[in-house]
């Protein structure tokens, strides 16, 4: 797959280019080898430092990158003897949200998150990521099950939001988002969510009531996206980069409002640069917080989740 740039990175990109230039000519025209060796060491020094240095716009592009490790990567990479469970058992079945049981370093466990799609068929499949009423009613029905049989529930985010069709809200799709949230919030079992795009309003906290609330380093969270603020609060779109800078949707800042418990690093570059690496990243952190949670007890396990939800933005 052609790497795609994004538009801070034309630099890099023109690196890249002139690189492949060289590699082309060697094949034909005598070694370039030195050159090519310096260039890809600048171009490996200018990613460094362009990545260390990211504006919450410029995360935000990075969080929406089309090559990014969607949940389908995730499943794949981090789980076996995974079974999908679909529907809802009222309406139907909501792939934008895909679910089931799985085993997780040899651990049973519900496994729940949005998929995006990755090219035109299977985003129209999965409706961009953007999930229905019956995606959290089927989200409710698997935390159900989890309660029943004692299993941890991990959830991974990446959604714009939920879908803010008249289906979807003729269907009850605010009832649907406040009983999945309500649902996270009363488990008793240990609940572990991930942001690893964007996670935006409604449609991520959905699934993400949990115990431990963790993002990837050039993810976003927030309880709309910068287009939609900046054509709340400015009735022009085109000001979203103004909207992220004050929004406060970053790791650094969500981790001082108590919003996010844990940032976990990404490879230089942004996960869409390494796969296996986030992958590798994701699951030791996710493993990590795990092993804290599972001696609780249901009661503590509420508890802590209430705490950590009622101390959010407190700074005193």
């Amino acid at each position: 797959m052609a790497t795609h740039y994004l538009d801070f990175e034309k630099p890099i990109a023109d690196l890249e280019e002139k690189i492949e230039e060289l590699s082309l000519l060697s094949s034909t025209s005598g070694s370039f080898e030195a050159e090519i060796g310096g260039l890809r060491k600048k171009a490996d020094q200018l990613r460094k430092k362009t990545y260390a240095d990211l504006d919450p716009w410029q995360k935000t592009q990075v969080a929406r990158h089309p090559q990014r490790p969607h949940f389908v990567d995730y499943l794949s990479g981090l789980f076996t003897d995974y079974v999908e469970l679909r529907g809802d058992r009222q309406f139907g079945d909501d792939q934008a949200i895909l679910g089931g049981v799985a085993r997780f370093r040899g651990l049973s466990v519900v496994v729940m998150g949005h998929e995006k799609g990755h090219d035109t068929a299977t985003r129209l499949t999965h409706n961009f990521g953007m999930a229905r009423p019956e995606g959290y009613r089927k989200a409710v029905r698997l935390m159900d099950m989890a309660d029943q049989f004692d299993l941890p529930v991990l959830s991974f985010v990446d959604t714009a939001g939920a879908y803010p069709g008249l289906g979807a809200e003729e269907r009850g799709q605010a009832e649907a988002i406040a009983r999945s949230t309500e649902r996270g919030l009363t488990l008793g079992t240990p609940f572990i969510t991930t942001v690893t795009g964007e996670g935006g309003s409604g449609g991520a906290i959905a699934i993400a009531a949990a115990n431990r609330v963790l993002m990837l380093e050039h993810s976003i969270y927030s309880v709309i996206s910068p287009e939609g603020a900046a054509g709340i609060l400015w009735r022009d779109g085109a000001r979203a980069r103004d909207a992220a800078m004050a929004m406060k949707i970053t790791g650094p800042d969500l981790i001082g409002l108590k919003i996010v418990d844990r940032v976990i690093p990404e490879p230089v570059g942004g996960a869409h640069a390494d796969h296996a690496a986030t992958l590798t990243a994701v699951g030791d952190a996710v493993w990590d917080e795990l092993q804290t949670l599972r001696p609780l007890s249901p009661v503590a396990l509420r508890k802590q989740r209430a705490d950590r939800f009622y101390n959010i933005g407190r700074t005193g």
